[in-house]
């Protein structure tokens, strides 16, 4: 699905998806619409606008990635301000691309938001992990705490150590000699298990345990 409220714009991105092998299944101008929309076309990936004329795409990105089934969200932006970038992907965004990217770059990131990793423009990268660092330092919640946190099987652990290290699922998988959808799969039961909505508070709950340290 595309948001973007420019019409020539929305439209370019559309036809570049279809010609690659993509099927859009929906297009929307403006946010609320994108959310009515996406709860009967059901996409499996949104590039998302952060200007949208009634609730910005941050909304929009928070209500899709808490669908049901989540929507992974590509940000598409012509903004790369850090305020921007860090409010996207606490929202639960998948990856965040700015508008100057060229078409292959474009569809490469599709294809990895897809797959379930993060992508970022070269240079946000950085800013990104330096912000779950931040996170993790903050106090913990009032209702956390590791009492009844359920226990993780010795590879979900590891898998889980990886993605906070900042590694793709596909880097994941050949470092463990696994199937990508094994690794999905297996971030997919930790998710649940620590009742977690997204891959930010995954590597924030990470970062917090110390696994990103640990050889």
């Amino acid at each position: 699905m595309v948001v973007d409220d420019h019409p020539m714009w929305r439209d370019a991105v559309a036809r570049d998806l279809a010609e690659a092998g993509h099927e859009v299944v929906a297009t929307a101008g403006d946010g609320r619409t994108a959310l009515r929309v996406a709860a009967a076309a059901r996409p499996e990936v949104a590039v998302v606008d952060l200007q949208l004329p009634d609730i910005s795409g941050v909304e929009v990105t928070r209500g899709l990635v808490a669908a049901d089934p989540p929507v992974r969200v590509l940000v598409l932006s012509a903004s790369g301000e850090q305020q921007d970038v860090l409010e996207a992907v606490k929202a639960g965004a998948t990856g965040y691309l700015l508008k100057s990217a060229a078409r292959e770059e474009f569809l490469a990131a599709v294809r990895t938001a897809g797959n379930g990793d993060a992508v970022f423009t070269p240079g946000l990268a950085g800013l990104v992990l330096g912000e779950y660092r931040r996170l993790a330092a903050a106090p913990a919640r009032p209702d956390g705490g590791d009492d009844g946190t359920p226990r993780l099987t010795e590879r979900e652990t590891e898998v889980l150590r990886l993605v906070a290290k900042g590694l793709t699922y596909k880097q994941i998988a050949e470092r463990l000699v696994l199937s990508h959808r094994t690794v999905q799969n297996h971030v997919q039961n930790t998710l649940g298990k620590l009742q977690l909505h997204n891959r930010v508070e995954l590597v924030r709950y990470a970062i917090e345990k110390g696994l990103d340290r640990e050889s």
